[in-house]
């Protein structure tokens, strides 16, 4: 690059679903970055997003009690890449409220991999299944 040339780039971190910092800068102040500091952001969870939130398009499957409360038994919907499982079952909620209701008893499936909700961070990509499995009864 040639000296005293910059270019602006938005970056935001964004951390666990929530956004730690935005800053416009130049490539010269990027370059000036510690090296250390940002290691760190990135083991927390934290992307460079260049100025908007990073979202992957995602199938989810309703099965049993979440279909009849969805009133479907697929969709896609656009969810942020990096989210916590519980942010995950709340993005679905926003769509079906009714949802709401087996909160306690759910348990999804990212890629066939069975998850809790609570504060474990996913990481998601474009096309991914995620399951909606409600308790099952039977014998």
């Amino acid at each position: 690059m040639q000296s005293g040339r910059s270019f602006n780039l938005p970056i935001k971190l964004v951390g666990r679903g929530r956004r730690i910092g935005r800053a416009p800068c130049n490539v010269p102040e990027v370059a000036r970055l510690s090296l250390a500091a940002l290691v760190l952001a990135l083991a927390k969870g934290a992307a460079l997003t260049h100025g908007r939130q990073m979202t992957a398009q995602v199938t989810v499957l309703y099965f049993a009690k979440s279909a009849e409360l969805s009133g479907i038994k697929s969709e896609v919907l656009s969810v942020p890449q990096q989210l916590t499982s519980l942010q995950l079952w709340q993005e679905i909620v926003n769509e079906h409220p009714r949802l709401g209701t087996i909160r306690d008893h759910v348990i999804l499936a990212v890629r066939q991999v069975y998850i809790v909700l609570g504060d474990q961070l996913l990481f998601l990509e474009p096309g991914d299944e995620i399951a909606v499995i409600p308790p099952i009864s039977g014998g």
